[in-house]
């Protein structure tokens, strides 16, 4: 009996202990560590983002404008080369013979008119006195006429002569690069052979790109009332993640809308001295506004969504956690915008939003460090 009674009195004791000791440990649980940034002002200049294609200014293919065998090729397939540089030679010995030839009729023809010339001026003399009749002078003016003509004739022949001895140099049309040859030396080539080399000019070089006809119909509409400039900067981001390290100009915009796609064609212009940019790369674009544009925004993580719309999390002085709801205009640079609900400098959470209530205290480190 006594026994039990010492074993009772041990459990109450325990029991009371136990329960003397819980309220405390409740109390000393840690307030929940969160992540905060401030609402600040900054240059958030608007911006959007497509997909483009590089596109040369000139791509050609060079073709042999006469027939005849291939003598030498004076490229390296790959290089650049400039305006007027002698690509191919091709075998020009009849063409110089065919120059020659018509020269020689030439003289002939010069000969043949001087001694028109003579024969009519003998028969001008001759008529005075009544010597020859009026259609000897007239046949003779005559034979002087055609004699001209001959000339005239032959001279265009050799005009046309000359300008094909000059196609059997085939030289670059303009500064570019070279791509592969689709001939070798002693290939016959002529006007009907495919194209010789393909030159393709790369500095400057455009892309092109699409634009819904509602967003460019907005930025219009913006850019008349002024909330918006009307000049923006241009830039690409390459298919190896780096940024082109030179920014582009605008030089056209399509008057067409394609009906496939409901979009217009823009183009930009960009200088390529290293050759970065190659024809039909894909590439993304992105334009901005070149006018400073500061508006309030927080880091895009801490927005927050509900069936009632965006809201964010504030941190008080107090160290209290309170639901905001906010009105985020849009989001550029891992930053929101926001247009209403927030002051410049108000703390609001960007980590660990999901194990804090409204009206808990926390423990709010900068996500700064500071």
């Amino acid at each position: 009996m006594r026994g039990s009674r010492t074993l009772a009195a041990v459990l109450s004791s325990t029991l009371l202990a136990a329960l003397s000791i819980a309220p405390a440990s409740a109390q000393q649980a840690p307030a929940p560590a969160v992540v905060v940034a401030p609402a600040a002002i900054m240059d958030l200049r608007e911006s959007a983002d497509f997909t483009g294609k590089v596109v040369a200014i000139q791509k050609v293919g060079v073709r042999a404008r006469v027939s005849g065998f291939l003598e030498k090729v004076n490229f390296k397939e790959g290089d650049k080369v400039p305006a007027g540089a002698l690509l191919y030679e091709v075998e020009d010995g009849s063409y110089r013979a065919a120059v020659q030839e018509i020269e020689g009729s030439i003289g002939a023809a010069e000969a043949t008119r001087e001694l028109a010339v003579l024969e009519r001026d003998r028969a001008q003399r001759l008529i005075s006195s009544n010597t020859v009749a009026q259609a000897t002078v007239d046949t003779a003016n005559a034979q002087v006429k055609k004699a001209e003509a001959d000339i005239l004739r032959l001279q265009g022949s050799k005009q046309n002569a000359e300008l094909n001895l000059s196609y059997t140099k085939i030289v670059a049309p303009f500064e570019g690069v070279a791509g592969l040859s689709s001939v070798d030396v002693g290939a016959l080539v002529g006007p009907d052979s495919d194209a010789l080399v393909t030159l393709t000019r790369l500095d400057p070089i455009y892309v092109e790109f699409p634009v819904s006809t509602a967003l460019f119909l907005e930025y219009r509409q913006r850019a008349l009332r002024g909330e918006i400039g009307r000049d923006a900067n241009v830039e690409l981001l390459l298919p190896d993640g780096t940024t082109y390290p030179k920014k582009g100009t605008i030089n056209f915009v399509s008057s067409d809308v394609s009906a496939g796609t409901d979009t217009i064609t823009v183009r930009a212009e960009f200088e390529n001295p290293d050759y970065l940019l190659l024809d039909g790369t894909l590439v993304r674009v992105t334009l901005e506004q070149t006018d400073k544009h500061e508006v309030l925004a927080v880091p895009q993580q801490a927005i927050q969504r509900d069936q009632q719309g965006a809201f964010v999390m504030v941190v008080g002085q107090d160290s209290k956690v309170e639901l905001r709801r906010v009105d985020v205009q849009r989001s550029t640079r891992g930053q929101s915008v926001i247009a209403k609900g927030l002051k410049e400098g108000e703390q609001v959470i960007t980590d660990g939003v999901g194990k804090v209530r409204p009206g808990m205290t926390v423990d709010a480190a900068s996500a700064a460090g500071g």
